[in-house]
């Protein structure tokens, strides 16, 4: 079931350019839609991901090239954001969000390059955990990319 999906996705990313209305999500549409959720999708490239989006801010899963050992997500204006690495060493990419039904479009904030097509999965379907390693995101929870306070939205806030 897993790999018809990954395939459906990859055909997506051929057809992303088509035509098709897709309705840009805002920040806090981005948040709410993926707390508590999985992304799962094929980047451009033909490679596949899966991340949980924990409330807490952490993104637990697998980004494509390795296993999360220590990777955030939070929401910047209206891009999501992933961070990989300690801080000294973080990488940090943004992605602004289109959905067109159970499909979304992550598309890169700086450019609008195409990055990936996903789905979202209710819940943490795989299974996706910390390996026992805890990390924190709270540097990050109240910041956007660039550093600067985000006081719209913090992952940990309640709903």
């Amino acid at each position: 079931m897993r790999s018809c999906r990954l395939a459906l996705l990859a055909a997506l990313v051929v057809l992303s350019g088509g035509g098709a209305r897709s309705d840009v999500l805002t920040g806090p549409q981005i948040r709410d839609l993926f707390t508590g959720n999985t992304v799962t999708g094929v980047y451009s490239g033909g490679g596949p991901f899966s991340e949980y989006h924990a409330a807490d801010g952490r993104a637990l899963g697998d980004n494509g090239f390795t296993l999360n050992i220590d990777a955030c997500w939070n929401t910047a204006g209206d891009s999501v954001c992933y961070h990989y690495g300690p801080a000294k060493d973080r990488r940090t990419y943004c992605f602004t969000v289109e959905r067109d039904g159970d499909n979304l479009t992550l598309r890169v904030a700086d450019s609008g390059r195409l990055n990936a097509v996903a789905s979202l999965e209710k819940g943490n379907p795989g299974a996706h955990g910390d390996g026992k390693r805890r990390w924190s995101c709270d540097d990050l929870l109240s910041r956007g990319s660039d550093g600067s306070k985000n006081a719209a939205w913090s992952n940990a806030e309640p709903k």
